[in-house]
């Protein structure tokens, strides 16, 4: 488990590029090589932004990931768009993201893609900082499938899904991968309706083949859709169940829901470490470092220095690079200015 007080963190994703974003949507005008070369390109740029900032753990921005959930799609068999069933105008919004069919039995013969994506970061990432992936939990990376007769509900698909993780993650430590997250925001977003007893029995078969192999942990919010939320926005239905996930950390934001409930996280730092997101990536308010600083302040009445990472809410992709950029340097300004106070 990690030791050192007040890290700084990300939750995964981080903007694309204006150039990426131009040329994702004429791909037709590149050959392979122009298109390997763009994602390294791209990659190499959200490393360079993530290293500047001075953060301790970085990743690769996930820049081969056009959407969190739609792009594992890519990897797995028995699945057709659905076009359908996606609402097309009007203010953006969850429902205006992907759904698909599925159409035979879900397979994954070669995996989910974060293998190769995770060497690459390694490849192309300097000596000295920890290197994160992150994966999709099988309850989220259902929320987009439609049931059938097959699969007749989402927890159904969810169990299909399950090993696929499972797999990978496996595969990822075996690659050398210390840090990993499992992202189940679909879980925060909707504890206070489901069965949050039924979500931790889910989470743990599907991270069991690595507990106690990597620095293991699972980002929660509330969603973060064009900059919107999804969930009804409270940590108080995840408690008591949550407790009982099987991780060395958990990532909850907190800067969009102006701390609410800070004072629930104190259960969770008893029993594992917590990151906490104290940037607001839905904002285009610019956390100044006194801000960070008395935020983090804030966070130390709930939580050890030592069991305390701090990250921006959610992944950074639906932000602009500017902000972003700006946003991370003055997080880890702040980290380091309480932490040089210890």
């Amino acid at each position: 488990m990690n030791t050192t007080p007040i890290r700084t963190t990300v939750v995964g994703s981080y903007p694309f590029p204006g150039w990426l974003e131009f040329a994702s949507q004429n791909l037709d005008k590149f050959g392979k090589a122009d298109i390997d070369e763009m994602i390294e390109d791209a990659v190499i740029a959200a490393i360079h932004d993530q290293v500047t900032a001075g953060l301790d753990v970085i990743t690769d921005g996930e820049q081969t990931r056009l959407d969190f959930n739609l792009s594992f799609y890519g990897y797995i068999n028995g699945i057709e768009n659905n076009d359908a069933e996606t609402r097309k105008f009007g203010p953006p919004a969850h429902d205006q993201r992907g759904k698909n069919n599925i159409v035979s039995t879900l397979s994954a013969p070669n995996g989910l893609g974060a293998v190769k994506e995770f060497e690459r970061l390694k490849k192309l990432a300097p000596a000295g900082f920890t290197l994160k992936a992150s994966v999709p939990g099988p309850y989220t990376l259902s929320g987009r499938l439609l049931p059938n007769s097959e699969y007749k509900d989402r927890y159904a698909i969810t169990e299909a899904l399950l090993p696929f993780i499972s797999k990978e993650l496996e595969a990822l430590v075996a690659a050398g991968c210390t840090e990993i997250t499992v992202d189940e925001p679909s879980m925060s977003c909707y504890a206070y309706k489901e069965d949050t007893k039924r979500f931790v029995d889910i989470f743990n078969r599907t991270v069991k083949p690595v507990v106690g192999k990597c620095n293991l942990s699972t980002h929660l919010c509330f969603g973060n859709f064009k900059g919107r939320p999804v969930g009804y926005r409270s940590i108080q239905p995840m408690l008591p169940d949550f407790l009982e996930l099987d991780i060395d950390e958990i990532h909850i934001e907190m800067a969009n829901r102006e701390f609410a409930e800070i004072e629930l996280l104190q259960p969770f730092a008893e029993k594992m470490n917590v990151a906490v997101g104290i940037i607001d990536v839905k904002n285009y308010y610019i956390e100044t470092v006194a801000d960070v600083v008395e935020r983090i302040n804030r966070c130390l009445k709930f939580i050890p220095a030592e069991k305390l990472s701090v990250a921006p809410d959610c992944g950074l992709s639906q932000t602009a690079r500017w902000a972003s950029r700006q946003k991370l340097v003055n997080m880890v300004a702040g980290a380091k200015k309480v932490r040089a106070g210890l």
